[in-house]
């Protein structure tokens, strides 16, 4: 069972978001102010708690920090034991070099580390996840990140158990996220699990946020991972797109390469953290996406299209890697 995010019963939550040089302005800040509306709806519900939230926009280096985008702004030195500690996400590319992006952060992967160990819940926001595998705080978890760098995330902390649909797991006292907006997703979890769900709700309503979303699979663009993938599976994607309705024969795909089929299996496993059968299982999720978008084919038609011969086999997939049925997201 995971161990609890915060304490709701307290009378005043100590939050820290951890600011640092590069990190993303859009969750420092979109965290801390839907915290503060969810503080004042809450009232209308019988909140009797004049600060339920205490949220500190702290840093390690010095009181001022330069955010992603060269937006200057202040920040406290961290004072006393915070009830949750907030990790947002940095600005990278997409072509990122981990090792140059994370090696400089060295002072705030040490005070994630010592945060924790002294009994301090973490959660992240986005690609923040990168500085809490950084610090150790993956290994045997579930976690998640943005789904363009989920890959990523998988091939440098291979102990982590990563779900790149999921919009927000908790797992053990560690919190991660999704992609840029599931910062808000994750206020608005501490909204409900402080403030109750009805407060939740109405926040999520009046910020125009939704309330809960279970999937990033909706907003994940194949191409964009595709070029994202190192060379050779890249290769393999792509010859996956043009073989879409064979079946899977693991071997007749590692004699197309070359290579054994235990050498192809550990050289993706190496890329992307995954396998090739999920490789294709993408390529055909998407292709079935596109064929639903720009087709008026029946889903038996499409089914058989990628290569699958049950339809209820291929819905349980499709729902698996999009969060919704092929006739719900037709219909969308």
């Amino acid at each position: 069972m995971s161990a609890p995010l915060i304490d709701p019963a307290k009378n005043s939550l100590r939050i820290a978001i951890l600011a640092y040089d590069g990190c993303m302005g859009t969750q420092v800040f979109g965290i801390a102010d839907v915290l503060r509306i969810g503080s004042d709806i809450a009232r209308g519900f019988g909140e009797t708690r004049p600060q339920p939230f205490d949220v500190h926009v702290i840093a390690l280096t010095r009181r001022q920090v330069t955010l992603a985008g060269g937006i200057v702004i202040g920040a406290k030195r961290p004072a006393g034991r915070f009830d949750l500690l907030i990790v947002p996400g940095l600005e990278i590319s997409q072509q990122v070099d981990w090792d140059e992006k994370l090696g400089p952060l060295s002072r705030e992967l040490a005070y994630i580390r010592k945060s924790f160990a002294a009994g301090t819940p973490v959660a992240s926001a986005c690609i923040g996840a990168f500085l809490l595998g950084e610090a150790g705080l993956l290994s045997g978890r579930k976690v998640t990140t943005a789904w363009l760098f989920a890959d990523d995330l998988a091939r440098r902390y291979p102990a982590a158990q990563v779900q790149p649909a999921a919009v927000f797991l908790e797992d053990a006292g560690v919190t991660t996220t999704g992609a840029v907006s599931a910062a808000f997703d994750l206020a608005i979890h501490l909204v409900k699990r402080t403030l109750g769900a009805p407060a939740a709700l109405a926040t999520a309503r009046v910020t125009m946020l939704p309330s809960q979303r279970e999937s990033q699979s909706p907003f994940a663009d194949p191409q964009l991972m595709a070029r994202n993938l190192p060379a050779f599976s890249q290769y393999l994607s792509a010859w996956f797109n043009d073989r879409l309705q064979q079946p899977y024969d693991l071997p007749r795909v590692a004699l197309a390469f070359h290579v054994s089929a235990s050498t192809l299996l550990r050289r993706v496993k190496a890329e992307t953290g995954q396998s090739p059968l999920t490789l294709l299982q993408r390529a055909r999720v998407e292709k079935a996406r596109q064929l639903l978008r720009q087709t008026s084919w029946s889903i038996a038609r499409i089914t058989e299209a990628v290569g699958y011969v049950d339809i209820n086999s291929f819905s349980r997939l499709f729902v698996r890697w999009v969060g919704e049925t092929p006739a719900r997201y037709r219909r969308r």
